[in-house]
């Protein structure tokens, strides 16, 4: 950013991919609260097959775990919903995505209203949408947690002083 940057208002992106085929299912909302979380589990309801079981992994936020929320859940057992421990936003797969829709499309561009913010985010999600790609893990899970173990054996080198 510069120095005369201007922010001209912000969105809360709720997006969930499929591992499978690497399809988007996103929607922009003006907060993050549980009312706007449960809108956005009624449209992954609404856009796949009703007979397939959902796996959802999301961070603890809250809102997550609201009690509305978890009432709507026990309606909906397709839905099962994995937390990720704190600071592991890499096991999310939908956060390498946000990276990249940061990256690709967010970071240069300048948007003079939020209306113009979530028009580039839908544009970014329908072009990726027109050619996805599923997801493929290339390491094993003993790979990655033998990687996780060494990281946190030089972390807990570190001094705190």
């Amino acid at each position: 950013m510069t120095h005369d940057y201007k922010r001209h208002g912000t969105t809360t992106l709720f997006a969930a991919i499929s591992v499978a085929d690497g399809l988007v299912i996103s929607q922009c909302q003006p907060r993050h609260r549980h009312q706007e979380w449960l809108k956005f589990l009624k449209t992954i309801a609404a856009e796949t097959p009703p007979e397939l079981d959902l796996h959802l992994i999301v961070d603890n936020y809250g809102t997550h775990k609201h009690p509305k929320v978890l009432a709507w859940l026990a309606k909906h057992p397709r839905f099962h919903v994995h937390f990720t421990p704190t600071s592991s936003s890499w096991l999310n797969l939908i956060e390498r995505w946000f990276r990249d829709l940061t990256q690709r499309r967010l970071r240069r561009g300048t948007f003079r209203s939020v209306e113009q913010l979530q028009q580039a985010i839908q544009d970014y999600v329908d072009h990726h949408n027109q050619d996805p790609q599923g997801f493929r893990w290339t390491k094993s899970a003993d790979q990655i947690l033998s990687k996780v173990t060494r990281a946190r054996a030089a972390l807990n080198k570190i001094p705190t002083d």
